[in-house]
């Protein structure tokens, strides 16, 4: 039996998540840190959540944000920031720990990022230049205020997040030249994060006037002509550290305001780009941190709820010092212990998932930018257009997939470096990975994340439902709600992993998991890789049933209308991803923790817990993900034409029987966590 000496700490999350060679990172971690457990967790404990106002006391957030350089994470260099690149990675860290003491804080920092995300991923150069440099904090010798930005979507009205394809916002030309017309903007918004503070407003809307194709995404500024009215607070009963109004705003703009440009042809404005085109680039990336609030908060409960099962009884009569009740309290039961288990498991699980995606999403983004170029020079323009030249990539798209799951030691490195030094061949790949990976996280990460969030307060009795319950844990499970709808509720996530999950490239890079986790579970059995493999078998078997079979009206049933079938596909299959990228993660701190000092004395014990987690969590989603295939193959089916799904059920056994030693598991983990070290107290109030 091992030994949980301390809660894992910064050593093995670097390991991990694969950031111990990223110094800037690792400061940009301790300074978010420094501020959510000061700052932050002042305000929280001051009840500063008690109130829809934006108040001078939540502004000390922006003060502290700027003086740590949060609010420069987002930057490049020249534009006012300190880190170069891609910074998905950098910005899901931050909202990790801002997160770990209020998600409100978090949105809060995230809110500018995402105002300028459009910007940032389809604006001009001049656009991106002027306005992520006007939004880093003045430096010694600049005379002029930080400004902050807004975003506001398609949020229709009176009810958000229900159609976000139904516009509010229009625009017409208001007075015509030839080189920048004057546009009247008409835009009411709702649920508006920022509104309380933003100089400017990027905004979803759609033409008005026949001298205007289509829709854009616009930038507002306080300082145009006409109504900037911030609008009512919305009262909403989470996330209060963030601001949140209801704006109206009709104002007149240059054209030149259009992000990403446009050009006069037959006397009509014609963006470069539709709303449609600039809200998926920014959402295929910036829903990954909020997914990551969540599961931070399921991790940092895991210490509170410790504290508090091993004090329950301290300073009563019954429990005398120095007895088993007085010393481990609630913890002397196995229901504490693995309820625990199930919380933390399922935390680990979804942080390997959201940060996978957010590294994904920073190879991504040079390699779409490159593509971009690429078919720029070729003339290769529109998405009708690409698509077809992507698809006669196929082969090798496939062929480099099969390449890069193979181990190094039995590849064909010359042909596996030539593929993967194709632009359009990696693209492909990345793109349908991409695809799974940014909406499964904030499906899977908010919406499971919800209801396990509600199992750790409950752990804590009624003392979870109180103002000053340690760790802030009723807080952060209301908020948990919110966060299952920003960016999308779990409707449009779903929608976006079943129109990928049917593709030859997303179907082949499953199989090359399957083959992988085969591997991984002779070479490292007891993570729970055999009920993994088995489930995505039987999940992809469950696929190419449901898209060649058709139900007794004689309709098909894997079809986009049908979400009675393709949505809960997608849960199936969101389900997996989580263990799947924890069985990773724990080979890399297996392979990596022995060569650090702080962890290689104990690193045996530690791979030892992380792989019972893995068991734990691995047998939990292979259990739901069977148990969703099966509705679907035999619900859809009668008694008289199930008997050609032996092969269903053959697969079904597989996946029962790789659960073996999840249970031990489980006892191991809960009996670990009864003797692991805690500090005194918490490092931030209560």
């Amino acid at each position: 039996m091992y030994t949980l000496r301390t809660l894992p700490g910064d050593d093995v999350r670097q390991i991990m998540w694969r950031y111990a060679d990223r110094f800037d990172l690792q400061m940009s971690v301790q300074s978010t840190r420094g501020i959510a457990r000061t700052v932050v967790a002042k305000l929280v404990a001051e009840g500063a959540r008690n109130t829809h106002e934006w108040t001078d006391q939540k502004a000390e957030l922006l003060t502290a944000f700027d003086q740590s350089g949060l609010t420069a994470l987002f930057m490049d260099p020249h534009q006012g920031g300190f880190i170069e690149g891609p910074k998905n990675l950098a910005l899901a860290l931050a909202a990790f720990e801002l997160a770990w003491v209020d998600g409100g804080a978090a949105t809060c920092s995230l809110a500018t990022n995402l105002a300028l995300a459009p910007i940032h991923e389809k604006g001009t150069p001049e656009q991106r230049d002027t306005y992520m440099g006007q939004c880093v904090p003045p430096q010694p010798g600049e005379d002029r205020e930080i400004r902050r930005g807004a975003f506001a979507l398609t949020e229709p009205l009176p009810y958000i997040g229900v159609d976000t394809g139904v516009m509010c916002g229009k625009v017409r030309v208001v007075e015509w030249n030839d080189d920048d017309p004057i546009l009247e903007v008409d835009k009411r918004g709702r649920f508006i994060t920022n509104m309380d503070f933003a100089d400017f407003v990027t905004a979803a809307v759609e033409s008005d006037d026949d001298r205007i194709k289509g829709s854009c995404m616009i930038i507002l500024e306080k300082e145009d002509e006409g109504t900037y009215d911030r609008g009512a607070p919305t009262l909403k009963m989470v996330h209060q550290l963030s601001s949140t109004r209801d704006p109206v705003l009709k104002l007149r703009v240059p054209a030149s305001r259009i992000i990403g440009g446009f050009e006069i042809k037959d006397g009509t404005v014609i963006p470069k780009y539709n709303h449609s085109e600039i809200i998926g680039s920014v959402f295929h990336r910036t829903r990954i941190p909020v997914g990551l609030m969540t599961m931070s908060k399921l991790i940092s409960a895991v210490e509170p709820v410790i504290r508090y099962h091993r004090k329950r009884f301290q300073g009563g009569d019954t429990a005398k010092e120095g007895s088993p009740r007085f010393d481990h309290g609630l913890q002397m039961n196995e229901d504490a212990l693995q309820r625990l288990v199930d919380v933390w498991a399922t935390g680990e699980a979804g942080c390997s998932l959201g940060f996978a995606a957010s590294r994904l999403a920073d190879a991504f983004d040079p390699i779409e930018k490159e593509k971009e170029r690429l078919f720029a020079e070729q003339g290769i323009i529109g998405p009708r257009k690409q698509m077809m030249t992507l698809r006669k990539l196929k082969d090798k798209v496939l062929e480099f997939i099969e390449l890069e799951y193979q181990p190094e030691t039995e590849r064909d490195d010359d042909r596996y470096q030539a593929l993967k030094g194709d632009t359009l061949v990696e693209f492909a790949y990345q793109e349908a990975l991409a695809g799974i990976l940014n909406p499964a996280t904030k499906l899977w990460c908010t919406g499971v994340g919800a209801t396990v969030m509600r199992e750790a307060v409950s752990l804590v009795g009624g003392y979870g439902i109180t103002e000053d319950c340690p760790g802030f844990l009723m807080q952060k499970w209301t908020d948990t709600q919110l966060e299952a709808t920003y960016e999308g509720p779990e409707a449009v996530q779903r929608r976006h992993m079943s129109v990928t999950m049917p593709s030859e490239i997303f179907q082949a890079t499953v199989s090359a998991w399957i083959a992988q986790l085969r591997r991984v579970g002779t070479e490292v059995p007891g993570m729970g890789t055999d009920a993994l493999a088995s489930a995505f078998e039987l999940w992809q078997w469950t696929m190419n049933y449901l898209q060649n079979t058709k139900d007794a009206e004689g309709r098909k049933l894997y079809h986009n209308k049908r979400q009675g079938v393709t949505f809960p596909m997608a849960d199936a299959l969101s389900w997996l991803l989580g263990p799947y990228f924890l069985t990773l993660d724990i080979i890399e701190l297996k392979e990596k923790g022995a060569m650090n000092p702080v962890l290689a004395d104990g690193i045996d014990d530690l791979v030892a817990f992380y792989m019972d987690m893995s068991n734990v969590q691995a047998a939990r989603a292979a259990g739901e993900a069977a148990r969703i295939c099966t509705e679907l193959v035999y619900g859809f089916s009668s008694a008289v034409d199930t008997a050609g799904l032996e092969p269903f059920a053959t697969l079904k056994a597989k996946v029962d029987a790789g659960m073996v030693g999840a249970r031990l598991s489980k006892d191991r983990a809960g009996k670990a966590l009864s003797g692991v070290m805690i500090p005194e107290a918490l490092d931030y109030p209560l």
